[in-house]
C-alpha cells in the first residue's frame, strides 16, 4: 500500500468473492436461488394479524455459532446476522483463515436492538393503571433488566459477536438508520476499497421482522402491510411493506487481494452512490433517484434493476414513476418474495445482483401489476436501487467480471 491515494483512474477494482444470505427463503446461495426461480414467497398472515411478515427460516445455529453460550447472550437479529455473516466468510472461502480475518474490515448496519416486551408491558400497565410511583422506570429498569440483556440493546453487538464468533479483527464500522445504513455501509466500503485504504471487508446487516415492538413502532407512522400479502407493485390501494427476517453480508476485497489469494469473484462491485433528498414537495424523491441513476456511468441496455421498493407510500409511487421512465431495464423488487429487511435490505439486493451475475441469469418476475417484465437474455449489469420507506436513497452498480 502507497502513502498516496490513488486517483479516481487507478482505483481499485472491487470484487464480491463472499456472499451470506439467511433469510425467509432458506439458508444459502442455492435455497435463496432455487425459492426465487419458483417464485416461492414465505409470509405470516396469522402470527401478528393484522401484519403481515416474512419469517426467517430456522437453521441449525451450530453450523455458524458453535457455542451455545454465544447463541443465549444474543438476541434474535444478532444470531440471524452472526450466522449470515459466517455463510459469507465460508463463501469467500476466507473462515478460519486468521491471518485475513485478523485484518479484514467490517461494516455493519443495524437497528438498536430488541425490547424486553414483559417489562414493557409491566411498566406501561402501572402507568395507566395510575400505579406509577416516582422513580418506577428506573427502579424496574435495575431490577427486571439482566446487565447482558441490557447491553444486547446496543447495535454495535452484531459487529462484537461477529468479532467474537468469527474472528473478524481489523477496523469495525456500525451504521444505523434504517435502510439509509446499507447504504452508508457498502459505499463507504468501497470507497476505501478503491483507494488502497482497505484490502478486504465484511459489509452486510440484519433483520428480525418478528417482533411486536417493530409491528407498533411502524404502525404509528402507518407504515404497515395488513390483512394480506400482495406483491410490492400491487399495492396502491392497501400500501404498506411487510418486515421480513434476513441476514445479508458480503466479502468484498481488491481485484489485487483476490487474485493473490486465488479467490473466484461472483461479480465487480464498480459504484455505489447515495442521497438524502429532503421529500417535502412531490417529485423531489424522483429528482433524487434520477440524479443517482446519472452517477452510475455508461449503462447497456440489457441491464437489470434489483430494488429494495418498500410498497409504502409515497415512496413507492415515485420509486415506481421514475422507473416508468427506464423501462427497458428488467426490475424486480425483493420486497415481494423476501419482505423488508431494513437495515439488510440494500446488501441483501447487491447479493441477489452479484448471483444472478455469477449464474447468468435473472431470475423470473414475481408480480402481478406488470412492471416487472421476463429476461430471456443474460444480464452483465444489474443496478440495485435502495428507496427507504421515510428518507435515503441509493444505488449500486454491479457488474459480470
Amino acid at each position: 500500500m502507497t502513502d498516496a491515494a490513488p486517483t479516481k483512474a487507478q482505483a481499485a477494482e472491487v470484487w464480491i468473492t463472499g456472499i451470506g444470505l439467511a433469510t425467509s427463503l432458506g439458508e444459502g446461495l442455492d435455497a435463496n436461488w432455487e425459492a426465487l426461480n419458483a417464485r416461492r414467497v414465505n409470509v405470516d398472515e396469522k402470527t401478528f394479524a393484522p401484519y403481515v411478515v416474512h419469517p426467517w427460516v430456522q437453521v441449525s445455529l451450530d453450523a455458524q455459532i458453535p457455542k451455545k453460550g454465544d447463541q443465549r447472550q444474543m438476541e434474535a437479529w444478532q444470531r440471524i446476522g452472526t450466522y449470515a455473516a459466517g455463510l459469507a466468510l465460508d463463501s469467500a472461502g476466507v473462515k478460519g483463515n486468521k491471518d485475513i480475518l485478523g485484518r479484514m474490515d467490517m461494516i455493519v448496519a443495524a437497528g438498536g436492538g430488541e425490547r424486553d416486551l414483559a417489562v414493557d408491558a409491566g411498566i406501561l400497565a402501572a402507568q395507566a393503571q395510575g400505579n406509577a410511583a416516582p422513580g418506577l422506570l428506573n427502579e424496574r429498569l435495575m431490577s427486571d433488566l439482566r446487565p447482558t440483556l441490557f447491553l444486547a440493546q446496543l447495535s454495535n453487538l452484531l459487529a462484537g459477536n461477529i468479532a467474537i464468533v468469527h474472528g473478524v479483527c481489523g477496523t469495525s464500522r456500525t451504521f444505523m438508520g434504517e435502510e439509509l445504513a446499507g447504504m452508508d455501509a457498502a459505499r463507504i466500503a468501497v470507497a476505501r476499497i478503491a483507494a488502497g485504504q482497505s484490502d478486504i471487508a465484511l459489509i452486510g446487516g440484519s433483520h428480525n421482522g418478528e417482533r411486536k415492538d417493530m409491528q407498533m413502532l411502524y404502525e404509528f407512522g402507518d407504515f404497515s402491510l395488513k390483512e394480506r400479502f400482495a406483491p410490492v407493485w400491487a399495492r396502491r390501494q392497501h400500501p404498506g411493506f411487510a418486515l421480513g427476517s434476513a441476514g445479508a453480508f458480503l466479502v468484498i476485497e481488491s481485484r489485487a487481494h483476490a487474485e493473490a489469494r486465488g479467490a473466484k469473484p461472483f461479480a465487480r462491485l464498480t459504484t455505489v452512490v447515495a442521497d438524502y433528498s429532503r421529500r417535502k414537495q412531490e417529485g423531489e424523491l424522483k429528482a433524487s433517484l434520477e440524479k443517482l441513476w446519472s452517477k452510475l456511468g455508461s449503462l447497456d441496455d440489457s441491464a437489470a434493476i434489483i430494488t429494495g421498493a418498500t410498497g409504502a407510500e409515497p415512496a413507492t409511487s415515485e420509486e415506481r414513476a421514475f422507473l416508468a421512465g427506464h423501462r427497458r431495464h428488467a426490475v424486480r423488487a425483493t420486497g415481494t418474495s423476501f419482505g423488508h429487511t431494513m437495515e439488510a435490505q440494500f446488501a441483501l439486493g447487491i447479493g441477489l445482483a452479484a448471483l444472478a451475475l455469477s449464474r447468468g441469469a435473472l431470475y423470473p418476475a414475481n408480480d402481478t401489476a406488470g412492471v416487472e417484465i421476463e429476461m430471456s437474455g443474460t444480464p452483465s449489469q444489474i443496478v440495485v436501487i435502495g428507496t427507504g420507506h421515510w428518507r435515503g436513497e441509493g444505488m449500486a452498480l454491479v457488474e459480470a467480471v
